[in-house]
């Protein structure tokens, strides 16, 4: 199909969360405030994993590309959500729109083969902590998450490569806050059941796929655990596994109501909270899951906080 021939469409109108100026202003400075709460804890804990020698293992070399995803993640979408809110015309133009939907599918595919490469390390980490260092190797840590950013990136290219086959002569009205796949593709001037067939298999394929295979590690994980004597060798078990446990549940289950729905029964406002959730909410939440009574990385933070004060007092 000649594309040129029949795309007449050169910009799209974002409809965003809301058309009410009075409310558009609350949420240009709650979004402004998710943004830089997210930001600063992501780049805090890259920061704090390059610098303190405790956190340089394989949970916190994944921690820290899970916090460079979201770094991007939410720069894809909040700044262009934050000019909106204050724009009389909400609009993005077409190569824009393919860029936004691009990126947002690359890292959203990253991070569910990321998730599922945590599970691992923790796999490894408890149910054969004798043989850990050996497995969970550097080498072996960066082909997993060069594995990981590769599959992401396949993902997104087979989804934006079938999005552009078809033709999109108006209306350019998208009904939502950023440019989605479902949302680009009701604008679509053809059958797009093709297309709707590659989302739900890729669905399986990259979504699916690692959440099962997360739930399967888990349940050794468990039963590892429970296999342990002591209450308290029980707990420390536990507790090294439930910030992952937290960030998949929240991830997934956003996710899995997004894609894994029939067409049918999709509803602009509810898509649109539950992409708001995994896509705003969830990377600017990551950091703090992560960090909040975790020992080692307050351990790393009074370290640089103490080497600050000796070097000060020289």
């Amino acid at each position: 199909m000649n594309i040129s021939k029949y795309r007449r469409v050169e910009e799209f109108i974002l409809l965003g969360l809301t058309s009410h100026r009075n409310i558009q202003i609350v949420l240009y400075v709650a979004f402004l405030s998710f943004y830089v709460i997210s930001l600063i804890g992501n780049i805090m804990i890259i920061t704090l994993r390059g610098i303190s020698p405790r956190l340089h293992t394989p949970m916190y070399f994944f921690l820290s590309n899970l916090s460079f995803l979201d770094i991007w993640y939410t720069s894809s979408i909040i700044p262009k959500m934050l000019i909106n809110f204050l724009s009389v015309r909400k609009s993005i133009s077409f190569n824009g729109c393919v860029t936004q939907m691009f990126i947002h599918l690359s890292l959203g595919g990253t991070e569910c083969y990321l998730l599922l490469s945590m599970a691992y390390d923790r796999y490894v980490a408890i149910c054969t902590p004798l043989h850990y260092t050996n497995i969970m190797h550097t080498a072996l840590c960066i082909k997993i998450a060069t594995s990981s950013w590769a599959g992401g990136i396949i993902n997104s290219i087979v989804h934006t490569v079938f999005a552009l086959q078809l033709p999109y002569c108006g209306p350019n009205v998208i009904n939502h806050f950023f440019c989605e796949v479902p949302s680009i593709l009701e604008l679509a001037c053809a059958d797009i059941s093709l297309n709707k067939t590659v989302i739900f298999f890729f669905a399986m394929l990259v979504v699916m796929g690692p959440f099962f295979l997360i739930l399967i590690t888990y349940g050794y994980i468990i039963s590892s655990i429970l296999k342990i004597r002591t209450s308290v060798g029980r707990r420390k078990a536990f507790s090294t596994c439930a910030s992952h446990i937290i960030v998949v549940t929240l991830f997934y289950g956003t996710i899995i109501f997004m894609y894994m729905r029939p067409g049918s029964t999709h509803v602009a406002n509810q898509d649109k909270m539950a992409t708001l959730f995994y896509s705003v909410i969830t990377p600017m939440l990551n950091p703090l899951i992560y960090t909040l009574r975790n020992k080692d990385v307050i351990g790393a933070f009074m370290d640089i906080k103490r080497k600050k004060m000796v070097s000060d007092k020289r």
